[in-house]
């Protein structure tokens, strides 16, 4: 029997019984169908379809300018990929904010569309109705607290939040409303180590950090990054497991090679 029949499926409710047991959640990104497959093969619990993709599919600087309906096309992809992961997909940047009606409307189109799993949104109290919205039709949220990417233009720079003790106090209390307001779970970015702990503990809900230490109950870092196709980004919580950006580049300038000398194809790799 392969690893992969052997795995059960993840739900929401396998994440909390996880944190009560104290097993650690691991949680990748994935954009299209072959990544997730492997992914899944591999016994990653959870794959969040990220906003991110605007950066690393896209080549864009931020993630804003990423349309819900792209982001439905990379979930379709991932959906179809795997055979245990709980799939979580975000919701872009203006598909939820302000709006607990049109959070409920893209939340909805994501579910249907996709066949994913879950929704994942950025923010805190600003956005505790929204979550009750959509949770209220069925759909599970994941939230997001620290460092939010949408919100970029309003901080300006990518560095560690809620150092203070203003902000820090402002991340407790919103994680707390996002849990009374029904999320599952949520991601906490760039914050730090110390608050990520309490917080957790604080929380019956699980915590996935990013740059948030090992005092929470899981961990997520984009695929491209852990597997060092990206060799520009090298913040201090990247682990990178591979440098395939050197491999492929070598591989890639091996093969051009073989096709201009005439190495390739030989005789057997002809009919």
């Amino acid at each position: 029997m392969s690893v992969q029949k052997e795995l059960k499926k993840i739900t929401t409710r396998t994440l909390l019984d996880m944190k009560q047991r104290g097993e650690k959640i691991a949680m990748l990104t994935a954009y299209d169908f072959t990544f997730a497959s492997i992914l899944d093969e591999a016994g990653i619990d959870v794959l969040l379809v990220g906003d991110s993709a605007s950066n690393v599919m896209a080549g864009h600087e931020t993630t804003l300018p990423i349309t819900l309906d792209q982001m439905i096309y990379h979930a379709q992809s991932v959906v179809r990929g795997i055979n245990h992961c709980l799939v979580v997909v975000d919701l872009p940047f203006g598909s939820y904010q302000g709006n607990s009606k049109r959070a409920l409307e893209s939340s909805i189109r994501i579910m249907k569309e996709s066949g994913a799993h879950a929704v994942k949104l950025e923010g805190g109290s600003e956005v505790s109705e929204s979550v009750r919205r959509i949770t209220s039709a069925g759909i599970p949220v994941m939230g997001h607290l620290g460092l939010t990417p949408q919100s970029i233009y309003k901080f300006g720079t990518y560095t560690v939040r809620a150092k203070d003790d203003d902000e820090a106090e402002k991340l407790r209390i919103d994680a707390r409303k996002l849990e009374q307001a029904g999320c599952f779970a949520i991601v906490l970015e760039k914050i730090p180590a110390k608050l990520a702990m309490e917080v957790s503990q604080s929380l019956e809900i699980p915590t996935i950090g990013i740059g948030a230490g090992s005092g929470v109950d899981g961990q997520v870092l984009v695929t491209h990054d852990f597997l060092g196709l990206n060799k520009e980004f090298s913040p201090r919580f990247l682990r990178r497991y591979l440098n395939l950006h050197d491999q492929i580049l070598e591989a890639t300038r091996k093969y051009s090679g073989d096709v201009k000398s005439l190495d390739f194809p030989n005789e057997k790799e002809q009919y």
